[in-house]
């Protein structure tokens, strides 16, 4: 089944392209252009939209009202949310939890992951975290990286841990990024208390992200640059961002895109609340008060996640005076990259992931096709 998709400008970290089609051919993009397209089994119009990539979240806790720790009917639940919001491809990251709940969680992501290719895998965002930077997590379940912790892990996953957030003064930190980017794990830098030259250690061990950078870690200082300042400086690392105007100010934000080109993916570090109402919500076991979109533990100020979804990142950079097409290619082709899976996702070009999406003029989402399926 092909489906050719015309009328459009195409938009990705390439660039734009007035007057552009798509032909999508199963699961992937067979051809671009402009001028005359060629035949296809369904033909849809879209005059006056924008064609950008399928967005991927490097990190996300839940949407939709439901969790990720709440086993795969809630992954599934909340995937779709985001689905509709244009995220194609998601990283289903977990909260810190006893080691036997992470096994089990680990084991239901490989599965699903397994049986549907927008489920790019697992991150660990715990339990290998600073206990003074816990943020959101439970401070019960935190531990330093044994070993053992580390093989046990990652024999759960079974090749599905995507990546893993490591603070890495933690007594055998460093020696556990060797070992999950010797298993092919991506390995963050977070929830932190490392300076820079701590950090610079643990990228040169095999990290190459900062997690939610400038939040759960010491902040950039003009004499003590810490994790962020070793990360702009570092072209190895790539920075996530969440940009719900919580998180991070919109000036900063527009700081980091500019001081670290091409090295930023918008990230949502949703909880359950995303895409859904304000009220009573949990993360991991810890309650969650949303008020106006803000999330915070309940009774504290305590930022416990967002309730964004990447199609309002998108309007956020635009807002902040970064341009569209950098904006795109922080949602799109810098996280795949980030992954490993920048020669496949994350671009508009023949033999990438037919994930789409079009956006109207105010960059609402009015169509999504994920691996090559229209999202209805």
């Amino acid at each position: 089944m092909t489906t050719l998709v015309r009328g459009a400008r195409l938009v990705d970290a390439g660039g734009a392209v007035d007057g552009g089609w798509l032909l999508l051919d199963g699961a992937t993009i067979a051809a671009t252009g402009t001028g005359p397209p060629p035949p296809a089994d369904d033909t849809v119009e879209l005059p006056g939209a924008d064609l950008v990539p399928g967005f991927v979240d490097l990190h996300a806790h839940g949407g939709g009202g439901a969790a990720f720790d709440d086993g795969p009917d809630a992954v599934r639940a909340a995937l779709a949310a985001h689905r509709a919001a244009g995220t194609t491809r998601s990283v289903v990251s977990l909260v810190a939890a006893p080691l036997e709940e992470l096994e089990a969680s680990l084991a239901g992501v490989a599965d699903l992951a397994a049986e549907d290719p927008t489920v790019l895998g697992a991150h660990l965002e715990g339990p290998f975290l600073a206990p003074a930077r816990c943020g959101a997590h439970d401070p019960r379940h935190l531990r330093a990286p044994a070993p053992d912790d580390v093989a046990r892990l990652l024999a759960a996953a079974r090749g599905a841990l995507r990546q893993v957030t490591v603070a890495p003064e933690l007594p055998g930190a460093l020696e556990a990024v060797r070992a999950f980017s010797a298993a092919g794990v991506v390995v963050a830098v977070g929830h932190t208390e490392a300076d820079a030259a701590l950090t610079a250690a643990a990228v040169d061990a095999g990290a190459r992200l900062l997690t939610h950078a400038l939040n759960a870690m010491p902040g950039l200082h003009h004499r003590e640059p810490g994790p962020v300042g070793a990360a702009l400086a570092d072209p190895r690392v790539t920075l996530e961002l969440v940009l719900d105007g919580v998180h991070v100010h919109p000036v900063v934000a527009a700081l980091l895109v500019a001081g670290a080109p091409g090295r930023v993916a918008l990230v949502t570090d949703a909880m359950a609340a995303a895409g859904g109402p304000d009220g009573a919500h949990r993360i991991g076991a810890l309650d969650v008060t949303v008020r106006g979109g803000r999330a915070v533990l309940a009774g504290t100020g305590t930022i416990a996640g967002s309730t964004l979804t990447q199609d309002a990142a998108l309007r956020n950079a635009l807002a902040a005076g970064i341009g569209l097409v950098p904006a795109v290619a922080a949602l799109t082709s810098v996280p795949a990259r980030a992954l490993g899976l920048g020669d496949r996702l994350g671009r508009l070009a023949p033999g990438f992931a037919a994930d789409v999406v079009a956006l109207d003029p105010d960059r609402s989402v009015t169509a999504v096709w994920a691996a090559g399926t229209r999202v209805r």
